[in-house]
């Protein structure tokens, strides 16, 4: 992740850098266990001072982003259940280390003190409640950003295979209480608070990542001085996220217009004025017969890019372990 600061911006350079590292986690540029910059690399990168640097890092630490190790450094914080190995099968013939990995874990168990019996009683424990969870798959995103939790629905149903529930972040306490066992899926944007309304129910919460955007960052850092670029969305989030992102990285060098899909007459305008649209998928069929309806008003058609799954292909793999469904 390269930091750009626009010293002539009326968003605080402070908001610029915060927000930037907060999108670098979300992303998973900077994954769980990443090592950031220290105060002084920073600094020297981004013209702050350290002592703003200093702060940016402590607000990532009490939005449970970040942790700082004495002597060590900030890192990004890792949650219960993720793990950079996703590979495995339950086949120990086809693969002799699970077997290995059994046989060290009973060890240890039995080094503990524990029987056999008691060893299985708890992985069969362990397995039922995860066969539980995996019943119930609800996806919490804030009610302001729905649309975001719509996106992750669609890719969650789609990639999973089974029924997912769409939950705003405001009623996940009284749904939880009306449920028996579940899992909790957000963004990791939220999951400090999803954690907190989950923790007296007892059910987990997994986070995932979004994906970087790193082919549409690279496209907008080409396109030519004053052009215009469209983004379109369903999620306010996400436009809200871009419009920062292309302002660090062009500053006022583009002209930027963003809409959602309900917004018709904004599309309208910025499909007719943009030479360049960003679209999400949700909205990619939307803005494509947009332009097909309003083409004879224009003298060029504007290229349109669809964007990829909002959701990491990691943290898509990491669900289907975590519910039981295979790697």
């Amino acid at each position: 992740m390269q930091f750009q600061i626009q010293p002539d911006s009326e968003i605080p350079a402070s908001k610029q850098l915060f927000d930037q590292i907060r999108f670098a986690i979300a992303s998973r540029q900077y994954p769980p266990g990443h090592r950031l910059p220290s105060t002084r690399q920073l600094a020297m990168i981004t013209g702050l001072h350290r002592n703003t640097i200093s702060k940016i890092y402590q607000q990532l630490e009490d939005d449970g982003l970040v942790e700082s190790i004495a002597g060590s450094g900030i890192y990004v914080k890792a949650r219960g259940h993720e793990n950079d190995n996703l590979s495995g099968s339950p086949l120990l013939e086809q693969n002799p280390e699970i077997g290995r990995l059994i046989r060290q874990s009973l060890a240890g168990f039995l080094a503990q003190g524990l029987t056999l019996e008691q060893i299985r009683e708890l992985l069969l424990a362990e397995i039922d409640w995860r066969s539980q969870c995996s019943s119930q798959v609800l996806v919490t995103i804030p009610r302001h950003d729905l649309g975001a939790g719509e996106l992750m629905l669609r890719e969650l149903e789609q990639s999973l295979k089974i029924p997912v529930q769409l939950v705003a972040m405001e009623d996940l306490a009284q749904v939880l209480a009306n449920t028996k066992s579940a899992t909790v899926v957000t963004s990791r944007y939220f999951i400090s608070v999803a954690e907190e309304i989950a923790a007296p129910f007892h059910l987990r919460v997994i986070p995932i990542d979004i994906y970087d955007y790193s082919k549409e960052l690279a496209l907008i850092k080409k396109l030519p001085t004053d052009s215009c670029l469209g983004i379109v969305s369903i999620s306010t989030g996400i436009i809200k996220v871009a419009e920062i992102l292309i302002h660090s990285l062009r500053g006022d060098d583009l002209l930027v217009m963003s809409a959602q899909i309900h917004e018709t007459d904004k599309l309208r305008v910025l499909a007719r004025t943009s030479q360049t649209i960003i679209s999400d998928q949700a909205s990619y069929t939307l803005i494509k017969n947009l332009i097909k309806e309003v083409r004879s008003d224009l003298i060029r058609l504007p290229e349109i890019i669809c964007s990829d799954n909002y959701i990491g292909d990691k943290s898509i793999q990491l669900l289907r372990r975590e519910l039981g469904l295979g790697g």
